[in-house]
């Protein structure tokens, strides 16, 4: 085991003084290399040349995707892989990631005032599935794509490449770096509730081996719901290097992104009296939320020989998510009159709780990987051989105290507005744990090409993950303790491939993901002093069987992908108690997810665009030995039915029209299947002009003023407007 810890990180180490060497810093460039991977499948159209307002740039598949690591076409690869172009839901005014996954296929999104609330093929990904040009972006934060270019989703365990994992997919936010091909643009919008902002996107081509590039946004909104709002700014510049051969490549890349908001975070729906307005907002005064984030990455890209290829990244981020604020609570149904150690409850109030909250989150990677191709007799091998290590931290101060001994209390009436609170001065932490985590790993995958018709793809990798929490909190009695859960597992994969004609590709697959219980480094790390015998067990994991079929049709204008699956998740942990916070973990359960997913986009007929798809995902409790009444229940937060169609109309190359469907199906909010939430279907639509200089939208969201709920806490927006105009150069 220590041989193999030495190995890795000599051969990491390693990796990094070579490319300190001033041979490798002589040529270096990120954006030849990746239009290959942005490349549209649309003939003839590079779609990273495109600007964000071109009208058919958000109809235009992707050919490759970065999340994959290994550079091959995505109809070579045995899983499902979405790409979602940002800019199509800028358009109406959407910046958070969920709100951009909507009625994506299999994807169910719930709305969280502390993250995203995003669940892939039935499992959460937001405490360590979610990335940012391959680096995990663990911990809570609400995740902004203020400089994101586009969304991809490899779906099912991806282990593999990623190392620890829920097991539903991994999404992989890929930026705007500066490159030889984008255009600029400077912008400014103005719709509903307030909602103004300006961009700017200046891409400047210095000589044919640098390029420079300045990303960023500036926006103040308000809500529909009464004294809500959130003030953003982000700035993002980057450098571009490329030699003279286009061999190597290197950029660096800097983003800080920081949200201010006063948080909207009201109580359950059905704790609210009939008559309750949904524009009812529940903060109090001295309420905020701030999210910052800022990443620094480094990535080099060297073709040493021919189809042969380096890629190194280093990478460092830093994000941290602050409050102080009151939320939830429960509707007070008698009047209990206040005492010096009881706040009361008002009859006709909401009686919310309270929390102020510090939190930092830390992650630096280390990466590289070598891609080539080569024979074996008549077989050809696409291979991808590299080493991951990360080091992450997270350390969360929270509080619901006061230091001056007043009672904290605040309360709300639904239905006139009526509130007051009180959260004293000071605060008293009553929790302060120290996370930090280590992860090794070695990974190889091969695309072995029997012929042109069949393909296998084999793949494995290693990880040792080590993690550690302390109690740092002073008042407490185990002030200092520590508990370390460490876990070495391996993780393969396999898919076969059949390509009868090049414009079909048949798959199968499976492919296993891990995840070590109380490493994740999201928001819910356990407790310093908890028995480790639950954590030091066989990891969570789990297995996946997919089938499939990649299509493309109309000459390869319409590209579609339709896919089966069946995952298992195991050694599910639970609280031997679940009502006592002190009670030992123990092995309780599985759970099972089945689904089928279906998308498409591409050109349907003469000037008609159309991009959509629908998914069923039936999540259920396969085992629990706690609770055997809960077997056969479907799993919380998790639409069986999810989708959305899109059609855009050209009737000249400078004018379109769109119009829009967003479906969210029902969902239970517990495991008890209690509360269920009820479908929805929003429309959309727009108009808009795009010339070699200037471009113009006009956005209407939920056209048909649809009144829903995106969550149990929080409705959906009602009809609103957003204005655009973009200037190109």
């Amino acid at each position: 085991m220590r041989f193999v810890k030495k190995s890795l990180t000599l051969m990491m180490l390693s990796t990094g003084c070579l490319f300190v060497s001033p041979m490798v810093f002589s040529n270096s460039d990120i954006a030849k290399e990746e239009q290959r991977a942005n490349t549209a499948t649309l003939p003839t159209i590079a779609i990273e040349a495109m600007a964000d307002g071109d009208p058919i740039k958000t109809y235009v598949d992707y050919k490759q995707a970065n999340v994959t690591r290994n550079g091959l076409d995505k109809k070579d690869i045995p899983q499902t892989v979405d790409t979602i172009d940002v800019s199509k839901y800028k358009l109406y005014g959407a910046n958070d990631l969920s709100v951009m996954l909507q009625g994506t296929p299999g994807v169910s999104t719930s709305y969280d005032m502390r993250g995203d609330g995003i669940m892939l093929r039935g499992f959460s990904a937001d405490s360590g599935d979610i990335y940012r040009d391959g680096v995990r972006e663990s911990g809570q934060i609400r995740r902004s794509t203020a400089n994101v270019e586009r969304i991809e989703i490899l779906k099912g365990p991806a282990s593999v490449l990623y190392g620890r994992s829920g097991g539903g997919g991994v999404i992989n936010m890929v930026t705007k770096y500066a490159n030889f091909d984008s255009p600029s643009s400077i912008g400014a919008y103005a719709g509903s509730y307030g909602n103004v902002g300006g961009t700017i996107d200046l891409n400047k081509v210095l000589n044919d081996n640098w390029a420079v590039r300045l990303v960023g946004e500036k926006s103040d909104t308000n809500s529909f719901r009464s004294g809500i709002g959130s003030k953003e700014e982000m700035i993002s510049p980057s450098v571009t290097y490329r030699s003279d051969d286009e061999k190597l490549i290197w950029t660096t890349e800097f983003t800080y992104d920081n949200l201010e908001r006063v948080p909207d975070r009201g109580p359950s729906y059905d704790n609210l009296p009939l008559g309750t307005s949904i524009k009812m907002g529940f903060s109090q005064p001295g309420d905020y939320v701030e999210d910052v984030l800022q990443t620094m990455r480094t990535d080099v890209k060297y073709e040493f020989a021919p189809n042969w290829k380096f890629h190194w990244s280093l990478s460092h981020r830093e994000s941290e998510q602050n409050f102080d604020h009151f939320y939830l609570g429960s509707m007070c149904t008698a009047d209990v009159k206040p005492t010096n150690t009881n706040k009361g409850c008002y009859k006709g109030y909401i009686n919310q709780i309270y929390y102020w909250q510090q939190t930092t989150n830390k992650t630096t990677a280390n990466t590289w990987d070598i891609t080539g191709e080569f024979k074996t007799g008549a077989i050809k091998h696409n291979i991808l051989v590299g080493t991951d290590w990360s080091y992450e931290q997270r350390e969360p101060l929270l509080s619901n105290k006061n230091s001056d001994g007043s009672l904290i209390y605040g309360f709300v009436n639904p239905l006139t507005g009526d509130r007051f609170s009180n959260r004293g001065t000071g605060h008293i932490m009553t929790s302060h744990n120290y996370n930090e985590g280590t992860n090794y790993a070695l990974f190889l995958q091969d695309l072995m090409s029997i012929n042109d018709q069949f393909k296998i793809m084999l793949g494995g990798r290693y990880d040792y993950y080590e993690a550690k929490t302390t109690n740092k909190l002073e008042s407490s009695t185990s002030y200092r303790q520590s508990r370390t859960v460490q876990d070495e597992t391996f993780s393969p994969n396999v898919g076969f491939v059949w390509q009868p004609v090049p414009e079909q590709s048949l798959y199968a697959s499976y492919s296993r993901s891990f995840s070590p219980f109380g490493g994740n480094m999201g928001v819910n790390v356990v407790n310093a002093t908890d028995d480790l015998n639950a954590y030091n067990y066989e990891p969570q994991y789990l297995d996946q069987y997919e089938i499939g079929i990649k299509s493309e049709w109309l000459d390869s204008k319409l590209n579609t992908q339709f896919s089966v699956f069946n995952i298992n998740k195991n050694n599910i942990r639970a609280r031997k108690d679940p009502d006592d916070n002190n009670s030992p973990y123990v092995v309780v359960g599985k759970h099972e997810s089945t689904g089928a997913e279906f998308s498409f986009i591409g050109q349907a007929l003469n000037n008609l665009y159309i991009r959509g798809g629908y998914g069923y995902t039936d999540s259920k409790i396969a085992k629990n030995d706690l609770k055997p009444e809960l077997v056969d229940n479907d799993l919380r937060n998790v639409s069986k039915h999810t989708g959305n169609l899109f059609v855009r109309y050209l009737p000249t190359e400078k004018f379109y029209g769109e119009v829009g469907a967003t479906y969210m199906g029902s969902y239970y909010t517990s495991d008890e299947n209690t509360t269920k939430m009820p479908d929805w279907t929003r429309v959309d639509a727009a108009v808009g002009y795009k010339d070699d200089r200037w471009g113009a939208t006009f956005a209407v969201n939920n056209l048909t003023d649809k009144e829903y709920w995106r969550s149990n806490a929080m409705p959906g927006t009602p009809r609103n407007y957003l204005f655009r105009v973009n200037y190109y150069f």
